[in-house]
């Protein structure tokens, strides 16, 4: 496979927005304003707030894409870390600009913390003072998704997600069964991992027996499936 073909693949709308807050952990609602952007009044005018994430062009779909989905995990996680979305919006602009990239979630921001503050020192240190701090609130963010996320050597871009982490079986990969959360390496998806779990009184050998999966992946497609609903 191309590598155009596949880097369209995951820029393909694909999860509608109440399936991108699920698997994010984020209000439908709050999906589609940080994609799209929302209209607000100000005394006597109706203005329009930007979007968190950028998009490649003007897309007005209700879905999201892969590189869409992952994004919004980035930019939660500072949420998460204490760091405000005004700031994580200042922070992003200052990164568009000094790499001049559209996306948020690139290998460039995860090597490590103090390749992030050498290219951001040459600019003037605006990030890390956007950030306040930005050594100490990004390293955790890094080590995170460091755990989570597989970049595409050539493009740096996000090329998988394991959600549980690189050992956790599960992974969304956009060239895999649409992009759905599955089990790695098996294209089973954790959700109807899940539906056999409870269907079958929550018995893991009945699952692992009809799936011929592991104990594990059983176990870790129905910890996957549970966080999503709690």
């Amino acid at each position: 496979m191309n590598r155009l073909f596949a880097d369209d693949l995951r820029d393909r709308p694909s999860y509608a927005w109440a399936e991108a807050g699920r698997l994010v952990g984020l209000h439908p609602a709050r999906v589609r304003r940080w994609l799209r952007g929302n209209d607000y009044r100000h005394a006597d005018a109706v203005r329009h707030q930007a979007p968190v994430v950028r998009r490649q062009g003007a897309r007005r779909t209700s879905y999201a894409s892969f590189l869409d989905l992952v994004d919004l995990l980035f930019v939660k996680l500072f949420l998460d870390h204490g760091v405000s979305l005004q700031r994580v919006r200042a922070a992003l602009r200052e990164a568009f600009e000094i790499t001049g990239t559209t996306r948020a979630l690139r290998e460039t921001f995860f090597t490590d913390g103090s390749d992030i503050y050498v290219k951001v020192r040459h600019a003037g240190d605006a990030i890390l003072e956007l950030l306040s701090g930005g050594q100490w609130t990004i390293a955790p963010v890094i080590q995170q998704l460091s755990a989570q996320i597989e970049f595409d050597p050539p493009g740096g871009l996000a090329r998988r997600w394991y959600p549980l982490g690189r050992g956790g079986h599960v992974v969304l990969d956009p060239l895999v069964c649409f992009g759905r959360p599955v089990v790695v390496g098996r294209r089973v998806a954790t959700a109807n991992v899940y539906d056999l779990f409870r269907a079958e009184h929550e018995r893991v050998e009945a699952v692992r027996a009809w799936w011929d999966l592991t104990d594990s992946e059983v176990e870790a497609a129905v910890k996957f499936e549970r966080q999503l609903a709690a």
